[in-house]
């Protein structure tokens, strides 16, 4: 099985790295590969409503949106990790999910998703809500924790001294091996839920 971690901090190594990587050790415990992308320190623009993704099957853009659709592909879960700021995710990252979600020829059903937040102090849940966003419209289970997916720190290093946040990263990521395993065996017995063709209602004719 295979996770998809992307790190939406500019900074490398920084307390968002700390967050994933308290849970890649639990998925490596448990035999999950895991690929982690740092894309907050990259030039990556927003949508453009082109739709030549629908055409081509591939963003018009060739950076990292078609590099992680390429790995989204063969995953079983994906983590989304952001800095606060302004009380949301940083530009770069909304940017990115922006266009991998909309781009990206992946069936997303049943692969399980988790985000997760890091700040100095606030905002944290309203970022929390923002991420788990992109999952709630593509038929991904989201994967919880004891407490909301967050971790504190400022400066560089500090969020090793949150020892409930680092619990948190555990447990969510130890729930989320569950999730993606008992999907699989579900899978294999019953196969994907029905599907329905797309109904779309238009407010304005």
């Amino acid at each position: 099985m295979k996770v998809l971690m992307i790190n939406g901090s500019p900074r490398v190594n920084g307390n968002t790295s700390i967050a994933l990587k308290e849970m890649e050790k639990v998925f490596e415990e448990n035999g999950i590969e895991v690929v982690t992308m740092q894309i907050g320190n990259k030039a990556i623009r927003g949508c453009i409503a082109c739709n030549s993704c629908g055409k081509n099957g591939r963003c018009v853009f060739d950076d990292e949106v078609n590099l992680a659709a390429k790995e989204f592909a063969d995953a079983d879960g994906l983590v989304i990790a952001s800095p606060v700021y302004y009380a949301s995710a940083n530009g770069t990252l909304v940017s990115f999910l922006d266009r991998l979600f909309y781009s990206a020829p992946v069936d997303k059903r049943m692969k399980v998703g988790a985000s997760v937040a890091v700040a100095r102090r606030g905002g944290l849940s309203a970022t929390f809500d923002e991420l788990n966003k992109y999952f709630t419209i593509n038929n991904m289970p989201v994967a919880s924790s004891q407490y909301w997916n967050s971790v504190h720190g400022r400066e560089k290093g500090e969020a090793e001294q949150d020892g409930e946040g680092l619990q948190t990263m555990r447990v969510l990521a130890r729930n989320m091996t569950f999730l993606m395993k008992s999907i699989a065996l579900g899978k294999e017995q019953f196969g994907l839920p029905e599907q329905e063709d797309r109904v779309f209602t238009h407010f304005i004719r």
